[in-house]
Protein backbone atom coordinates (compact mmCIF):
# COMPACT_ATOMS: atom_id res chain seq x y z
CA UNK A 1 0.00 0.00 0.00
CA UNK A 2 2.57 2.13 0.40
CA UNK A 3 3.73 2.07 -3.07
CA UNK A 4 0.01 2.77 -4.09
CA UNK A 5 0.26 5.95 -1.87
CA UNK A 6 3.82 7.39 -3.39
CA UNK A 7 2.15 6.94 -7.14
CA UNK A 8 -0.76 9.10 -6.44
CA UNK A 9 1.54 11.70 -4.50
CA UNK A 10 4.09 11.83 -7.50
CA UNK A 11 0.96 12.16 -9.77
CA UNK A 12 -0.50 14.24 -7.89
CA UNK A 13 2.83 16.68 -7.49
CA UNK A 14 3.50 16.63 -11.34
CA UNK A 15 0.03 17.96 -13.25
CA UNK A 16 -0.48 21.12 -10.61
CA UNK A 17 1.71 23.45 -13.31
CA UNK A 18 3.44 24.73 -16.74
CA UNK A 19 6.75 24.41 -17.20
CA UNK A 20 9.21 26.79 -18.34
CA UNK A 21 9.56 25.53 -21.44
CA UNK A 22 5.46 25.33 -21.99
CA UNK A 23 5.09 29.05 -20.94
CA UNK A 24 7.89 29.55 -23.96
CA UNK A 25 6.09 27.89 -26.02
CA UNK A 26 2.79 29.61 -25.46
CA UNK A 27 4.21 33.30 -25.47
CA UNK A 28 5.98 32.29 -28.93
CA UNK A 29 2.93 31.37 -30.76
CA UNK A 30 0.67 34.63 -28.83
CA UNK A 31 3.59 36.76 -30.06
CA UNK A 32 3.38 34.89 -33.58
CA UNK A 33 -0.28 35.45 -33.82
CA UNK A 34 -0.42 39.18 -32.65
CA UNK A 35 2.78 40.03 -34.91
CA UNK A 36 0.80 38.69 -38.07
CA UNK A 37 -3.01 40.10 -37.20
CA UNK A 38 -1.48 43.75 -36.00
CA UNK A 39 -0.68 44.77 -39.75
CA UNK A 40 -3.97 43.52 -40.75
CA UNK A 41 -6.25 45.54 -37.88
CA UNK A 42 -4.22 48.65 -38.36
CA UNK A 43 -4.53 48.41 -42.72
CA UNK A 44 -8.37 47.65 -41.56
CA UNK A 45 -8.99 50.86 -39.55
CA UNK A 46 -7.37 53.02 -42.14
CA UNK A 47 -9.27 51.92 -44.92
CA UNK A 48 -12.64 51.87 -42.79
CA UNK A 49 -11.26 56.06 -41.86
CA UNK A 50 -11.21 56.37 -45.63
CA UNK A 51 -14.35 55.17 -46.48
CA UNK A 52 -16.00 57.80 -43.85
CA UNK A 53 -13.48 60.34 -45.19
CA UNK A 54 -15.27 59.34 -48.99
CA UNK A 55 -18.79 59.41 -47.77
CA UNK A 56 -18.41 62.70 -45.72
CA UNK A 57 -16.65 64.61 -48.86
CA UNK A 58 -20.13 63.02 -50.72
CA UNK A 59 -22.29 64.26 -48.74
CA UNK A 60 -20.77 67.25 -48.59
CA UNK A 61 -20.53 67.76 -52.31
CA UNK A 62 -24.74 66.98 -52.75
CA UNK A 63 -25.14 69.41 -50.09
CA UNK A 64 -23.09 72.19 -52.35
CA UNK A 65 -24.64 71.44 -54.86
CA UNK A 66 -28.38 71.58 -53.90
CA UNK A 67 -27.70 74.66 -51.75
CA UNK A 68 -26.39 76.17 -55.19
CA UNK A 69 -29.01 75.08 -57.22
CA UNK A 70 -31.75 76.34 -54.30
CA UNK A 71 -30.13 79.51 -53.94
CA UNK A 72 -29.00 80.13 -57.37
CA UNK A 73 -26.29 81.20 -55.62
CA UNK A 74 -22.38 78.94 -54.01
CA UNK A 75 -22.63 78.62 -50.51
CA UNK A 76 -19.74 81.10 -49.58
CA UNK A 77 -18.61 79.11 -46.54
CA UNK A 78 -18.86 74.96 -45.33
CA UNK A 79 -21.09 76.51 -42.27
CA UNK A 80 -23.46 78.00 -44.54
CA UNK A 81 -24.30 74.57 -45.65
CA UNK A 82 -25.04 74.28 -41.48
CA UNK A 83 -26.90 77.26 -40.96
CA UNK A 84 -29.13 76.66 -44.19
CA UNK A 85 -30.04 73.27 -42.64
CA UNK A 86 -28.29 71.15 -45.87
CA UNK A 87 -26.11 69.22 -43.30
CA UNK A 88 -26.60 68.41 -39.80
CA UNK A 89 -23.12 69.46 -38.90
CA UNK A 90 -19.70 70.09 -40.05
CA UNK A 91 -18.39 66.44 -40.29
CA UNK A 92 -14.95 65.71 -38.42
CA UNK A 93 -12.36 64.52 -40.84
CA UNK A 94 -11.50 61.24 -39.76
CA UNK A 95 -7.78 61.40 -41.15
CA UNK A 96 -7.39 64.61 -39.23
CA UNK A 97 -9.64 64.50 -36.60
CA UNK A 98 -10.85 67.81 -37.23
CA UNK A 99 -13.45 69.82 -38.80
CA UNK A 100 -11.39 72.49 -39.51
CA UNK A 101 -8.80 70.97 -42.07
CA UNK A 102 -11.67 70.99 -44.96
CA UNK A 103 -10.05 72.34 -48.28
CA UNK A 104 -12.34 74.48 -50.58
CA UNK A 105 -12.15 75.43 -54.15
CA UNK A 106 -13.86 78.41 -55.28
CA UNK A 107 -15.98 78.87 -58.36
CA UNK A 108 -14.18 79.47 -61.22
CA UNK A 109 -17.35 81.23 -62.74
CA UNK A 110 -20.30 82.31 -60.33
CA UNK A 111 -23.33 80.31 -60.72
CA UNK A 112 -25.32 83.89 -60.43
CA UNK A 113 -22.95 86.64 -61.96
CA UNK A 114 -25.15 89.20 -59.47
CA UNK A 115 -23.32 87.17 -56.75
CA UNK A 116 -19.64 86.51 -55.59
CA UNK A 117 -18.03 83.80 -56.19
CA UNK A 118 -18.79 81.01 -53.75
CA UNK A 119 -17.50 76.91 -52.77
CA UNK A 120 -17.49 74.64 -55.70
CA UNK A 121 -15.88 71.56 -53.67
CA UNK A 122 -14.44 70.45 -51.00
CA UNK A 123 -11.09 68.21 -50.05
CA UNK A 124 -9.58 66.79 -47.16
CA UNK A 125 -6.58 68.80 -45.82
CA UNK A 126 -5.18 65.51 -44.41
CA UNK A 127 -1.62 64.77 -46.04
CA UNK A 128 -0.27 61.56 -46.88
CA UNK A 129 -1.88 58.97 -49.52
CA UNK A 130 -4.58 56.38 -48.82
CA UNK A 131 -4.22 52.32 -48.82
CA UNK A 132 -4.93 52.79 -52.96
CA UNK A 133 -2.09 55.27 -53.15
CA UNK A 134 -4.29 58.21 -53.84
CA UNK A 135 -3.24 61.25 -52.04
CA UNK A 136 -5.69 62.41 -49.27
CA UNK A 137 -6.37 65.92 -50.61
CA UNK A 138 -7.35 64.42 -53.82
CA UNK A 139 -10.23 62.25 -52.83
Amino acid sequence: MNRTSNIEHRTSQGGRGFTLIEIVIVMTVIAILASVALPVYITHVKRAKEVVLKQDLDAMRRAISNYTFDKEKAPASLQDLVSAGYLKSLPVDPITKSADTWVTEQETEPFNPDSGPGIANVRSGAEGAGTDGVAYGQY
